[in-house]
């Protein structure tokens, strides 16, 4: 399997459980990551951790991406929300038929890239207030046609697994990875 490159997009407020997490699921189940940040090269989480990009999203080959990745974590969310880029490049994967993936409050930049209109999604329940089109279900993760969504932290390995499994992954690699996380399942 050439399992293609996963772009998690970090934006200053970003929520670093979500980003970091996903993205380390993601690599042990084989895929390639590019945390790539929205306006810098060094972006700060919501609680104050700074990380390290590997490039600036400006220069991220979506051509060649499997999949695109929005964190949550406030302003992070909306910071993505108000992105033009973001949001256009929203659009032009999920044409493609590429994986788009939101946790927590990231499903309001679906919503505002007009993605999840009738679409099944999960979400922290306070930032789906307000977001009339689509059917949220509570669920830790949703999985509607190429659209993945997260709840919130405490979700983001399954939502990792989740995206990786959209992306045709081996159901028993997902297994023995997360088995391999939680020896205390």
């Amino acid at each position: 399997m050439n399992p293609g490159t996963v772009v998690i997009i970090l934006a200053h407020g970003f929520e670093e459980t979500e980003a970091v997490g996903t993205a380390d699921v993601l690599k042990r189940v084989g895929f390639k990551v590019c945390l790539a940040g929205l306006d810098s090269a060094v972006v700060t989480s919501s609680a104050g951790t700074r990380i390290q990009t590997d490039l600036l999203f400006r220069d991220a080959d979506l051509d060649s991406a499997a999949a695109l990745v929005l964190p949550g974590g406030l302003p992070g969310a909306t910071n993505l929300r108000d992105s033009e880029t973001v949001i256009a490049a929203l659009q032009k994967m999920h044409r493609s038929g590429k994986i788009v993936a939101a946790i927590c409050a990231a499903p309001i930049v679906l919503e505002r890239a007009g993605l999840s209109k009738g679409r099944k999604l999960t979400g922290y329940p306070s930032t789906n207030q307000g977001l009339p089109d689509l059917v949220y279900t509570g669920n830790r993760t949703e999985c509607d046609g190429n659209i993945v969504t997260g709840k919130g932290p405490g979700a983001a390995f399954e939502f990792g697994a989740r995206i990786a499994a959209a992306l045709g992954a081996d159901e028993g690699k997902i297994k023995a990875v997360l088995d391999g996380m939680f020896v205390l399942r």
